[in-house]
């Protein structure tokens, strides 16, 4: 089976991680935010993705129409 040298870096490097926090998903993030905290104002602040993509809240995406100006719902249209 072909194996992607990319992909099976990432996994060695997983795998490093891991074992140099003893497998401890916690003690990783705590190591990954120290060195987020270190960065400072070198990280770009992420923009609020929900109001650039205009999401509509869930209640207000069931009543929506997704036709065209004047067409019908397929379930109104008569059958011969």
């Amino acid at each position: 089976m072909w194996e992607d040298p990319i992909v099976a870096e990432i996994h060695r490097i997983r795998e490093k991680l891991a074992a140099e926090f003893g497998f401890d998903v916690n003690a990783i993030f705590a190591d990954l935010r120290k060195r987020q905290e270190a960065l400072g104002d070198r990280l770009v602040e992420p923009k609020n993705q929900a109001a650039t993509l205009r999401v509509p809240p869930a209640d207000e995406e069931r009543g929506r129409d997704f036709g065209s100006p004047g067409s019908v719902p397929s379930e109104a249209t008569p059958t011969a």
